[in-house]
C-alpha cells in the first residue's frame, strides 16, 4: 500500500526526506512557503566536508570565551537581550563542550557525513547536476604561526578520523591558490572535501527530479500540524488542508515555533550569518572554499561570483539584519585577494538552526505517533541533508538503520 506523507520545509533537508520516501513507494506532498532550497539552505560555503566534525563547541570553546563574549570579533556577535533571554540554551551549550560530549557528537557527526556523502554523489548523477561538484578540496588559512598552533586540536581529531589534510607553508599556499596575497605562512588543506558551485540550485535539482518521479511540491505556509484520528492534519494560513498517516517536520530554524504550537519546546538557537558575492579584479580567481581563519570568513567561488560568508550571530530567528560583520569581513578578504565589486546591493542573511550539542534531531517524536524530526543541523544541512533522509527512511519503515540513530534521537530534548 502506497503510504501517505506530508513533508514541511523544502531545504536541502526536507528536499532529501522527499526523493528518499518517494523512491521507497510512499505519496509525498512537499511544502513550503518558498520555492524549494531558497532559505538557509542557499547561502551557505557548498562544502560537503568531514572536517565539519567539529562544531563550534568542541573543548577549545571554554578558552576562546573571554574574547567571544567581548562581542567585538568577526567570528562571532550576539545580541545582548537574546543572548539573556537563551540562558539555558547557552549554559547547555558550553556544558555540551566537554571533552566525553564532544567525542561523541564528533563520532555521530562523522558518521552522518560519510553517508551523506555517497548519497549526494548518486543524487548528484541522478539529477543531471554532477558539473557543479568539485572534488578538489578547501583551504584553511592562518596568518600566524600561533594561528596555525591553535588548530592543534582540530588536527588532531581530523587525523583521529583519518581525515585527509596537508599542512602547507607559505609557498604550499601560493601553489594552490595564486591569486591569494602573502598574508599566511601557514595553511591547511583538507583534501577530501567537495563543494558545489551554486547551494540553492543543487538543492532545486534534486526538488526537480523529485517532481519528475511523481512528486507534489506546494508553496504554502504552515500555521499548525495536529493529529486528527489515524491522520495527521497540515494547516496552512490560506486555510487549505493536508492529511497525511506521517508529518516530517523539516523547517530547520522554524521547527522551534512550528513545534510550540504542538506544545513542545525545542532547545534550538540561532546562528545567523550573512553573505554577499563579489566579482574578482581581472586575472584573479578562487580553486577551492578558503576559510580564513583569523579573520572569521569564507569565502567560496560561486557560479554568481565570490560569495563571502562570515562568521556566527546569535539573534532571533527573525530580527532585523545587522550585518556589522559582513563590512569587517570584506575589509579583510580585500587585504587577502583582489576584489572586485560587490554584486549585490544589501548583504544576504540566512540562519543556521543549532542545538545544545551540535546534532540534528532525526527520527520519531516521542509520544506522537506519526510525527518526525529531521531539522537542527546547526552549519551542515546542506552537506547532511542526504543522510539525513536515508536514516529517517529507515526509522520510518521500521528497518535496521545505516548509522548509530541515538545520538540523533529527538528524545534527547524532547
Amino acid at each position: 500500500m502506497e503510504r501517505d506523507i506530508v513533508i514541511v520545509g523544502a531545504g536541502m533537508v526536507g528536499v532529501c526526506c522527499a526523493l528518499e520516501m518517494q523512491r521507497r513507494g510512499a505519496r509525498v506532498t512537499l511544502i513550503d512557503r518558498r520555492a524549494p532550497g531558497l532559505e538557509t539552505s542557499y547561502g551557505n560555503a557548498g562544502c560537503f566536508a568531514r572536517s565539519s566534525i567539529v562544531p563550534f563547541n568542541n573543548p577549545t570553546l571554554r578558552h576562546a570565551l573571554p574574547k567571544l563574549l567581548g562581542n567585538n570579533t568577526p567570528q562571532f556577535r550576539y545580541r545582548l537581550g537574546y543572548l539573556l533571554r537563551e540562558t539555558r540554551w547557552a549554559l547547555s551549550f558550553l556544558a555540551h563542550s566537554r571533552e566525553h560530549v564532544f567525542s561523541q557528537t564528533a563520532r555521530a557527526l562523522d558518521a552522518l557525513i560519510q553517508l551523506s556523502n555517497g548519497e549526494h554523489l548518486r543524487l548528484l548523477a541522478e539529477a543531471g547536476v554532477t558539473h557543479r561538484l568539485r572534488e578538489n578540496g578547501w583551504l584553511f588559512l592562518y596568518r600566524s604561526e600561533v594561528g596555525y598552533a591553535g588548530s592543534a586540536f582540530s588536527q588532531q581529531i581530523y587525523r583521529q578520523f583519518g581525515i585527509d589534510i596537508e599542512t602547507l607553508d607559505a609557498e604550499g599556499v601560493k601553489a594552490l591558490e595564486p591569486s591569494l596575497a602573502p598574508l599566511f605562512p601557514r595553511g591547511l588543506w583538507v583534501k577530501d572535501s567537495r563543494s558545489v558551485d551554486n547551494p540553492g540550485a543543487v538543492v532545486a535539482a534534486y526538488a526537480a527530479l523529485f517532481q519528475a518521479r511523481g512528486g507534489r511540491i506546494v508553496q504554502a505556509q504552515v500555521t499548525s500540524i495536529a493529529r486528527d484520528g489515524q491522520d495527521w492534519q497540515v494547516v496552512a494560513d490560506d486555510a487549505r488542508q493536508w492529511r497525511a498517516r506521517d508529518v516530517v517536520v523539516a523547517l530547520g530554524p522554524w521547527s522551534k515555533a512550528l513545534f510550540a504550537q504542538l506544545g513542545l519546546r525545542v532547545p534550538m538557537a540561532f546562528e545567523r550569518g550573512y553573505h554577499r558575492h563579489f566579482a574578482a579584479q581581472s586575472g584573479a580567481g578562487l580553486n577551492r572554499p578558503i576559510y580564513d581563519t583569523a579573520a572569521g570568513y569564507v569565502m567560496s567561488p560561486m557560479e554568481m561570483g565570490l560569495r563571502l560568508s562570515t562568521g556566527v550571530e546569535l539573534a532571533d530567528c527573525d530580527a532585523l539584519p545587522r550585518p556589522v560583520q559582513m563590512d569587517l569581513v570584506e575589509a579583510s578578504a580585500r587585504e587577502a585577494f583582489p576584489l572586485g565589486e560587490a554584486l549585490q546591493q544589501t548583504p544576504w542573511m540566512g540562519r543556521r538552526p543549532t542545538l545544545p550539542d551540535s546534532r540534528p534531531m532525526i527520527g520519531a517524536v516521542p509520544g506522537r505517533e506519526g510525527l518526525w524530526c529531521a531539522f537542527g543541523h546547526q552549519h551542515i544541512g546542506f552537506s547532511t541533508g542526504t543522510g539525513t533522509a536515508s536514516l529517517l527512511g529507515a526509522l520510518m519503515h521500521g528497518e535496521g538503520p545505516p548509522i548509530d540513530p541515538t545520538p540523533f534521537a529527538p528524545s534527547r530534548f524532547l
